[in-house]
């Protein structure tokens, strides 16, 4: 897991490169026990274990465990934000379904690559927190607008345009939390990446 490196530790004192590297091996351990711990299972002790630091060099990055995986959640939004360019793309065109297929992939990706990250994003947004609910609207607010754009474009659709990218997003996010568990009822994740593709291109476009 790579995450922007901030300029400052939590004294203020600059991060320089062994700094940084310990703040990403931090990262990275936490990234990989939330798969295996829920959020306030996971100690600090355990983190700095993993990585044969102490306790006290996880102190002066981070002020908790939840600091961290809140990190870890920007940077795993920054990825997903960057998915929006495929709405710059004409969706009317020929090939559109093609970027909306791409879209639906890359998304897909990104779950399954940061699956523990935005599956404990998610839940402490759904309990209230609102770091990490501002977190997540943050990280899709740009394909929801862009979606909503699209339908937006729309004649006499009948669809209001946010509204319309808010139902795709959470679409996009459930199919890709989930499609795993689909396989059971003879569902490939190819098969899932072409029809929730179709779905998004639809609503997009009316074709």
């Amino acid at each position: 897991m790579s995450e922007p490196v901030k300029s400052v530790a939590l004294d203020g004192r600059s991060l320089g490169r062994r700094g940084a590297q310990t703040r990403g091996r931090l990262l990275d351990a936490t990234a990989r026990l939330l798969e295996d711990n829920g959020l306030r299972e996971l100690r600090v002790v355990d983190i700095a274990r993993a990585v044969d630091l102490s306790p006290a060099t996880f102190y002066q990055y981070f002020p908790d465990v939840e600091a961290a995986v809140l990190a870890l959640s920007i940077a795993v939004g920054e990825e997903t934000s960057s998915l929006a360019g495929l709405l710059a793309e004409d969706w009317n065109q020929p090939d559109g379904l093609a970027f909306a297929r791409r879209l639906v992939e890359d998304f897909i990706t990104n779950w399954d690559e940061h699956r523990a990250v935005l599956r404990t994003r998610n839940l402490a947004a759904q309990e209230g927190d609102e770091r990490f609910r501002r977190v997540r609207n943050d990280s899709l607010s740009r394909l929801t607008e862009g979606i909503g754009a699209k339908v937006a474009l729309r004649r006499d659709s009948g669809l209001a345009p946010y509204a319309a990218g808010a139902a795709m997003v959470s679409m996009l996010e459930r199919m890709a939390a989930f499609h795993t568990d689909l396989e059971a009822y003879g569902t490939s994740r190819a098969d899932v990446v072409e029809t929730t593709a179709r779905i998004l291109h639809h609503t997009a476009t009316g074709k």
